[in-house]
């Protein structure tokens, strides 16, 4: 585990089992533990830019390119399944968090599962040809990518929210 993903999981350890999420422009970190140090951690191969990257060649990303990109988030994503068992809060350092939670027009320092998908619909109706000013999110492949990251990792991880600190 890197230096920076201990500390990020230092600065949210509760003595409570936690999984510490990071969205980096290369990768996504996950830490947990329930302790002081993290127990394990585990980098995945998707992050902000790699996945816009890789997958998004239009902006708005098109709904095909969005399904393919779905398919894949969910089969890396599924790596993480055996390392958060047991760890069922999500928290995040990442600046991201909040601003989605503005967008979302929720106020706090938690994120629902429902809002991340209200927000994915958002972005699902851009994709399908509706003007960005009126979504209502950013139109950058970056915040594409980090949603689409996020919203999988909570659905398929079984996480009901995502709460942010320090």
């Amino acid at each position: 585990m890197d230096i920076e993903m201990q500390a990020r999981y230092r600065s949210l350890a509760q003595g409570t089992p936690l999984t510490v999420l990071h969205i980096g422009p290369d990768q996504t970190a996950l830490a947990v533990g329930s302790g002081p140090q993290a127990d394990a951690a585990l980098a995945l191969a998707l992050g902000a830019r790699k996945t816009a990257a890789d997958w998004f060649h239009h902006n708005p990303p098109t709904p095909g390119e969005l399904e393919n990109a779905i398919q894949w988030v969910e089969d890396e994503v599924n790596r993480a399944r055996a390392l958060v068992v047991g760890h069922p809060a999500l928290w995040t350092t990442d600046a991201w968090a909040p601003e989605m939670a503005q967008l979302a027009g929720v106020t706090g320092n938690a994120l629902s599962i429902e809002a991340v998908e209200r927000l994915f619909d958002l972005l699902a109706a851009l994709s399908q040809g509706r003007p960005a000013a009126s979504a209502g999110i950013p139109n950058t492949p970056a915040f594409a990518a980090t949603l689409l990251v996020l919203r999988e990792l909570m659905h398929h991880l079984g996480f009901t929210e995502i709460r942010w600190g320090v």
